[in-house]
């Protein structure tokens, strides 16, 4: 048994929300008890203590859409590369780099988007990878990382077209041979979706073979409506709209994530809400790709479950979050608007989208819960309470002030320093595969 003691602790379970000096308990992968912090040290004396010096106790972040497969575009200027719209930053940045990712080179992206995930307090993972140059054995090559530095992931491969046929069915396969591997293991850590890029790239005829290969086993995580291209393609090629193709296609459904959603309609968000489909939101990437602002606030109001990701811009969920309120109501033209949305989107929707593919309830310290934790070095100086700790996370704290990280009961940060990791040999690894992808795409210059 490991007890969290000596901080205080938000617990994002309403009937008992905060305790101003607090303590959990940890039992096995699971909280099994929580209050405060005499009480608990002096009913479990055995326990080993983990001190959180008067720092923030809270639930671990969840992020619901990300891409490994850009890890290693940080500070890359790729040569003649100065895009004016949505397709040219696809084409000449993101599609030209999965296009020279090796399995290595997916392996290491997935060491670097995972550390840093796990150093800013997020140790659970949707990821939507894409690495054209070698697609099979991709998402087992992040499987194993996703094991080794002992996070939850829900994988997926990106299927398209826009590198032919043959590559395409490869992507399929990739999909269904990871879902049937992830049914055949059945690690409580580990899940499957069925990925898709946007639909300008994906044609019915790929559809349906998407639909085969899935026969209905996982859901779909799949770029819907980010750009106008979708929109556009879906007009002209097939006389209807983005979201009315995907039901058309059998693709909707509650187990099934939309990414973005910026240009869909009311009927559209009928159709997401009727179907249970779940929407993920990821403001960062949507500003500086200025492809617009996703009208979440009226997804949720039809009782759509909307999530926020952050489609690898950042992987801090905090950054996320701050952005998130910003942009709404930059976009509303109103100061008063979106707070609640978004507090709810990352502090519960993410947890419910979660449920939805991982057997432990997560996203509250509680009895019987996935015990996912983390302790945040704050120190307020101004009131903290219960009532307002949404307002201290959003104007106060930062990612970067996580310094102790537990998923599903094992510690895997403690004071800033990862457990039983060689980060120092991990980013020697890291900065090869930089390398070498950057020279393949003619941008290093030593």
């Amino acid at each position: 048994m490991i007890l969290i003691t000596n901080g205080r602790v938000i617990t994002r379970d309403p009937e008992r929300p905060y305790f101003a000096d607090g303590a959990v308990l940890v039992e096995g992968r699971l909280i099994r008890a929580i209050g405060p912090r005499q009480q608990m040290e002096d009913a479990y004396p055995e326990a080993q203590r983990v001190d959180a010096k008067g720092g923030v106790i809270m639930p671990a972040f969840i992020n619901v859409h990300s891409h490994i497969y850009s890890a290693l575009a940080r500070g890359l200027s790729i040569k003649g590369f100065n895009p004016t719209n949505f397709y040219e930053i696809l084409d000449g940045q993101w599609w030209a780099m999965d296009r020279q990712l090796t399995l290595e080179g997916t392996r290491a992206s997935a060491y670097t988007t995972i550390i840093d995930g796990i150093k800013t307090g997020c140790v659970t993972i949707f990821d939507h990878h894409a690495s054209y140059k070698a697609i099979t054995g991709s998402l087992f090559e992040i499987e194993k990382v996703a094991k080794e530095l002992g996070i939850r992931a829900c994988l997926c491969y990106e299927v398209s077209e826009r590198d032919g046929e043959k590559k395409c069915d490869e992507a399929i396969e990739e999909n269904a041979n990871f879902i049937t591997h992830c049914e055949q293991e059945k690690n409580p850590m580990i899940a499957a979706m069925f990925g898709g890029h946007a639909l300008f790239t994906i044609s019915d005829k790929t559809f349906e073979k998407m639909q085969k290969a899935n026969n209905g086993r996982t859901g779909y995580h799949i770029h819907v409506a980010e750009g106008l291209n979708d929109v556009y393609d879906s007009a002209l090629n097939y006389g209807t709209r983005p979201v009315n193709r995907l039901l058309n296609n059998g693709i909707l459904g509650e187990k099934t994530m939309l990414g973005h959603c910026i240009h869909v309609n009311s009927g559209e968000m009928d159709i997401i809400r009727d179907t249970g489909t779940m929407v993920c939101n990821n403001a960062e990437s949507n500003m500086g790709n200025a492809v617009g602002c996703s009208p979440i606030r009226q997804m949720m109001e039809k009782g759509i479950l909307v999530g926020m990701g952050t489609d690898s811009y950042t992987f801090d969920m905090l950054e996320a979050l701050k952005v998130s309120l910003i942009i709404q109501r930059h976009n509303a033209c109103m100061p008063n608007v979106a707070w609640g949305e978004v507090t709810r989107m990352l502090f519960e929707n993410n947890a419910k989208i979660a449920s939805r593919y991982f057997p432990e309830q997560l996203g509250k310290l509680k009895e019987g819960y996935g015990a996912d934790i983390i302790i945040m070095d704050y120190k307020p100086f101004s009131p903290f309470s219960g009532s307002n700790i949404d307002g201290h996370m959003i104007f106060g704290m930062t990612g970067r002030q996580c310094e102790f990280a537990m998923c599903a009961g094992k510690i895997l940060m403690q004071d800033r320093k990862l457990v039983g990791i060689d980060e120092e040999a991990i980013c020697a690894q890291t900065m090869e595969q930089s390398i070498r992808l950057w020279k393949a795409l003619d941008s290093y210059n030593g």
